[in-house]
């Protein structure tokens, strides 16, 4: 998405925003702004969505929207998503609560519905604790109860109240006191980052699945490497990730970890994963490691491909051509080139020689093949556990230039049957 279409989209997430809030007001409803878009924008951050927190309960938000336009995605906890125009993300309509108890870390037992005041309190961060007016009349007014606005200004991320007290009550807010201190270039007050500190092994009762996620926003960040090493100086790192709890000890050798995720430029999860683990898990723990956070398939199996293939990059001058190739026409080999140069820089031999390649036609750098699995079998060949071994031999002696015809790679075909 161009930064264009990412700015009108916000445009219209908050134009759907305003609508939601000016049809509760005029229901004689109070409502607000919310949450993390109130943070960014008083950061000069464009927000990606935003919330809308109301007086209102959920059934009367259903009520005033009607059934077809809202969805109940967490009525429980007083929160009605209340549909725009096809294309559109929901915005998401919290009625004002208090929480009752957590007894598992992740969510309170009942909900009482209350004031803006106390709605604010049960929130985590004081910099996300914030209200915003955008219908005030003067100038869009702020509304903050517990500080926020002090917060930001002097950088600093605050639990709200006592910090144990809001990580107990869900031990994700342990790894997302690190990304929002990292991604907003803020400093934990010391009375928050104790607690992190302290509470750290406690984040493995979280889910999988919203570690993975919390992780995959953190590492993607431009900022990711300042992240990391604030999980590691927690403990946080080594309590999601053990097989990691050595290298850290090693300063130099994490120092180059952390140097490597911050040369990254735009990078997918399982390259700056792959950049986190190279050189301190093989790949198939990698990819068991992957499983472990419940990510998909397909980025465990990446993950693993780019540890696997980066060593070819550094040896790239000695490879065989055969060899090098069919890494060079992957469908990740602009991931793991991204992590070739942030690991060892754009001026490598083996980089160097890589991207020299790369530039080649596509004709030259990946022609079509000469005989497929179906040309030898209508030349007589019974097929079975061997044709892969053949056909990567034809692939091979094409690309070295010993064979240039589909009848050459056919001969060659028997001649192979023959030896065999």
């Amino acid at each position: 998405m161009s930064k264009d279409s990412s700015i009108n989209q916000s445009e219209q997430q908050r134009q759907l925003a305003l609508d939601v809030l000016c049809a509760l007001r005029e229901a004689d409803y109070e409502a607000l702004f919310a949450g993390g878009c109130v943070r960014d924008q008083l950061l000069g951050i464009t927000p990606k969505d935003y919330d809308v927190a109301t007086n209102a309960t959920p059934e009367q938000v259903r009520e005033l929207f009607g059934h077809r336009r809202t969805i109940a995605v967490g009525a429980a906890f007083g929160v009605i998503a209340v549909l725009g125009k096809k294309g559109q993300d929901p915005i998401e309509v919290a009625t004002f609560r208090s929480d009752g108890a957590y007894v598992d870390g992740r969510r309170p037992t009942e909900v009482l519905y209350t004031t803006a005041e106390q709605d604010a309190q049960r929130r985590d961060f004081t910099i996300n604790g914030m209200f915003l007016d955008p219908l005030a009349q003067e100038s869009e007014q702020v509304v903050d109860y517990v500080g926020g606005l002090a917060d930001l200004e002097i950088r600093t991320l605050r639990a709200i109240g006592d910090p144990q007290q809001r990580f107990a009550e869900d031990k994700l807010r342990l790894l997302r006191a690190i990304r929002f201190a990292s991604t907003y270039d803020l400093q934990i007050q010391s009375e928050t980052l104790a607690a992190v500190r302290q509470m750290a092994s406690e984040v493995t009762v979280v889910s999988a699945e919203r570690i993975g996620m919390e992780l995959d926003r953190l590492l993607r960040h431009k900022n990711r490497s300042k992240g990391v090493e604030q999980l590691a100086k927690t403990g946080l790192l080594k309590a999601i990730f053990p097989e990691l709890a050595d290298a850290v000890e090693q300063t130099d050798q994490w120092q180059g970890r952390l140097e490597v995720l911050a040369r990254l430029q735009s990078p997918s999860l399982p390259t700056a994963l792959a950049a986190l683990l190279s050189g301190q898990t093989s790949p198939k723990k990698a990819k068991a490691l992957c499983r472990r956070i419940r990510l998909t398939n397909v980025q465990g199996e990446q993950t693993a491909w780019l540890l696997e293939k980066l060593p070819h990059i550094e040896q790239a001058e000695e490879l065989p051509w055969p060899q090098l190739q069919r890494i060079l026409v992957a469908e990740g080999s602009g991931e793991l080139m991204e992590l070739a140069t942030a690991t060892w820089g754009g001026k490598h031999p083996g980089v160097v020689r890589c991207r020299e390649l790369l530039s080649q036609p596509p004709e030259v750098l990946d022609p079509p093949t000469l005989a497929t699995g179906d040309d030898l079998i209508a030349h007589g060949i019974a097929p079975g556990k061997h044709f892969k071994a053949l056909l990567d031999y034809l692939r091979d002696e094409q690309l070295e230039g010993r064979l240039n015809s589909k009848d050459d790679a056919l001969a060659a075909a028997k001649q192979w049957i023959a030896r065999e």
